[in-house]
């Protein structure tokens, strides 16, 4: 018979009944402060993953071997933030009933509060691992608590102290760093002490929620992005940090800020796709 043409994420094709791991889009850009285009960034990965191939020769593992569904994207209220916050967290805690995996695709890294809400809620004693080029650590920019500059304060309003662990991070108010020195467990500019950090959560055993803003990479590597910043990882760092993170028990996780229009070589599409793969192969082992 002949099927709807219906676009996924190369090799997860899986019914959502025999799936362990869930995607799902937030096409939300809505409070980008500087370069907007990031609510294009799930299509593009979907429809540039075939370019890919499912196998990865860095983890010697296979799309094909493990069972993920891709739900495709939301449709998200572009006029209000908590509206679409709502959509994105009821889809998630919909996923979590189920007992699956919650991968969420952005969008502008506000979108991560959603799924933070829906985890916390199944997982109280969660924990978050955070890589970005910003702390995304502001009350509220220009007057607005519900932006991508105050994504993981909010986060912090339900985790409090010395449950966020940031790392990359190269960009800030200064009232942002000092937040950081006293509320999270903030690693500046690379991945020093995420090996020490994921120890420490491994013999806790505590549930992790894994958010990667790719604007950690260096834009050398990734310019499709809303807020470049000179001074990231590259790619491969990035790639061992991820497998470094999966050694923790990952309930939840998401890959946010590809503006793949801001990119027409393709190259930053390609390199999301490839981060996207190695996620889902890293925290399904």
């Amino acid at each position: 018979m002949i099927q709807s043409n219906v676009e996924t994420f190369i090799g997860c094709e899986s019914s959502f009944e025999e799936a362990s791991v869930v995607l799902y889009g937030a096409p939300f850009d809505s409070t980008t402060s500087f370069r907007p285009g990031a609510r294009f960034g799930p299509s593009a990965m979907r429809h540039e993953s075939f370019g890919l191939e499912t196998y990865s020769p860095y983890q010697d593992r296979d799309l094909m071997d493990i069972r993920v569904f891709d739900s495709g994207d939301l449709e998200l209220c572009f006029g209000s933030s908590e509206m679409a916050l709502s959509d994105i967290e009821k889809r998630a805690e919909e996923i979590l009933k189920a007992e699956k995996i919650p991968v969420l695709l952005g969008g502008e890294h506000l979108v991560t509060l959603a799924a933070v809400r829906a985890v916390f809620n199944k997982y109280p004693d969660l924990h978050i691992i955070h890589f970005d080029a910003h702390a995304d650590l502001r009350d509220d920019y220009l007057g607005a608590r519900l932006s991508h500059a105050c994504v993981l304060r909010r986060c912090h309003e339900l985790l409090g102290d010395n449950r966020i662990h940031q790392f990359c991070i190269r960009s800030g108010e200064r009232e942002e760093f000092q937040f950081a020195a006293k509320h999270t467990d903030f690693h500046p500019f690379t991945f020093d002490g995420l090996k020490e950090t994921v120890r420490e959560l491994k013999e806790k055993k505590v549930p992790v929620y894994f958010t990667i803003d790719l604007d950690c990479l260096d834009p050398s590597a990734f310019p499709g992005t809303g807020t470049p910043e000179a001074g990231g990882v590259s790619f491969l760092e990035l790639l061992e940090a991820i497998q470094t993170v999966s050694q923790t028990k990952v309930v939840g996780a998401d890959v946010n800020e590809l503006a793949p229009m801001l990119d027409v070589s393709g190259v930053s599409t390609a390199t999301a796709c490839k981060v996207l793969r190695e996620l889902l192969l890293a925290i399904t082992k």
